[in-house]
């Protein structure tokens, strides 16, 4: 059958003759097969990009099995810290010829599910879930599919199932240190969602790291958000009716510490005169607010190659316990950030 153009459809067959071999050559080199020499494959590579011709990728699928595909199960595109990692998960995914198709969630258990449904549907060869708080009964078909997953902060590993951990131990050490040489010795906390276990990673790591330099830990300068500048704005202003008050403010994400500077300044609270701050991410707009946020930064490129480097062992050894692996963290110093000036 020919196009209403009268031409000819271009398929494999007709990219094959004009390459000079057999069709299932040409699928080879389009699969990334290693049985096809290099040289040959260079010069079917050349017809294909010259030819302008694009593979039908459920062909494909049907055929081998696999969608050369990664899922991609982020809670929540709002928060500016995931379209930083989307761009760069796509990016890696791009260099090792993967392809990514994305589902949010909006921390909804049905879209969770949701969600699930097309990665099977798509046959993806992996996917990697960001909304690390859900019952396991949503994500069971991935399991029941031999599907690999690789987790984000759970810690926890186990048959097809890898998990890749942020370093806040490490980070909140840094932070605390980096406070302490400024004169500070009341830093406070506000945290993310009260109860889920991020949350609490988030919070043993301050604590150990106030222990680590031989600082107080005061529960009364502890308060929950909810990863949002809303949270970080309400239990700021909680933080400030206390009596005695901290001089400096640790976050569990960036969004919250936005919220905690806007509650000082509405407050009339100096940064850092009166209150120094420090956020967690990294995420570009802490460049941008003022003062700027001195950060823990976490590498959105780092995050996304370990993501990738578990799910192609999973993918490979599906049978076998997922890879547990880490990725550190660093202090960014900006302005929000200084000596103690005014005991509050």
């Amino acid at each position: 059958m020919k196009p209403a153009s009268g031409r000819p459809r271009l398929n494999m067959r007709i990219v094959a003759q004009r390459a000079g071999v057999s069709s299932a050559t040409v699928s080879r080199v389009i699969n990334g097969s290693p049985a096809v020499k290099e040289e040959t494959a260079r010069h079917v590579r050349r017809i294909l990009e010259k030819l302008n011709f694009i593979p039908n990728p459920i062909g494909t699928t049907l055929k081998y099995g696999r969608s050369n595909t990664y899922g991609l199960i982020v809670p929540d595109l709002t928060n500016p810290f995931y379209p930083e990692f989307i761009f760069n998960f796509e990016e890696v995914l791009i260099e090792n010829d993967h392809e990514l198709l994305l589902a949010t969630t909006q921390s909804s258990e049905p879209k969770l599910v949701s969600s699930v449904r097309r990665m099977l549907m798509r046959h993806v060869d992996g996917v990697v879930l960001m909304a690390s708080e859900f019952d396991t009964r949503s994500i069971e078909p991935l399991f029941e599919h031999r599907i690999p997953i690789v987790t984000i902060d759970r810690r926890r590993v186990q048959e097809g199932t890898g998990d890749v951990a942020i370093d806040f131990e490490g980070g909140y050490r840094q932070a605390v240190l980096h406070l302490q040489g400024l004169g500070h010795r009341r830093i406070g906390f506000i945290g993310g969602i009260e109860g889920i276990r991020t949350s609490q990673i988030r919070l043993k790591a301050f604590q150990k790291a106030l222990q680590a330099v031989g600082l107080t830990y005061d529960p009364n300068f502890i308060r929950y958000g909810d990863y949002r500048v809303a949270g970080g704005d309400a239990a700021m202003r909680s933080l400030l009716k206390e009596q005695r008050r901290p001089t400096a403010i640790m976050t569990a994400n960036d969004l919250t510490a936005f919220g905690v500077l806007r509650a000082l300044h509405t407050s009339n609270v100096g940064v850092p005169s009166q209150m120094s701050v420090v956020g967690f991410d990294g995420i570009l707009l802490g460049d941008a607010v003022y003062p700027r946020l001195t950060t823990v930064t976490v590498s959105p490129r780092d995050i996304a190659r370990a993501c990738i480097k578990a799910l192609d062992h999973s993918k490979a050894n599906v049978t076998e316990r997922g890879l547990l692996l880490s990725v550190g963290s660093s202090l960014t110093v900006r302005e929000s950030t200084a000596q103690v000036r005014v005991r509050i």
